[in-house]
């Protein structure tokens, strides 16, 4: 999985999602980051590694099933496959899009 196909899955995710208000980091360590910034209208991706609402790092694979819907994202957050910084209700926001 590439840093490419992971930012084109989320791109379709939140096309189809509710309008997404804020701003959110999906870090993946050494394969990169993808930033999402929806404050302004139709949300903006790109890789810069600004400062967010809310992070969520993972490694890529454990995102991309996150992404498919065969890793609950919950239970990655429970075993410690996905950390959470920032607002913790934001990131309970996000189950929807990304399991959806």
């Amino acid at each position: 999985m590439t840093l490419e196909e992971i930012t084109s899955k989320l791109k379709q995710k939140f096309q189809y999602a509710a309008p997404f208000k804020h701003t959110v980091l999906f870090d993946f360590g050494d394969d990169g980051k993808v930033r999402v910034d929806g404050t302004e209208g139709s949300p903006v991706f790109s890789n810069d590694d600004e400062e967010a609402e809310v992070t969520l790092a993972a490694n890529i694979d454990v995102f991309d099933r996150i992404l498919e819907g065969t890793q609950d994202p919950n239970m990655a957050f429970m075993m410690g496959k996905l950390k959470v910084r920032g607002s913790m209700g934001l990131a309970l926001k996000l189950n929807s899009i990304l399991e959806g």
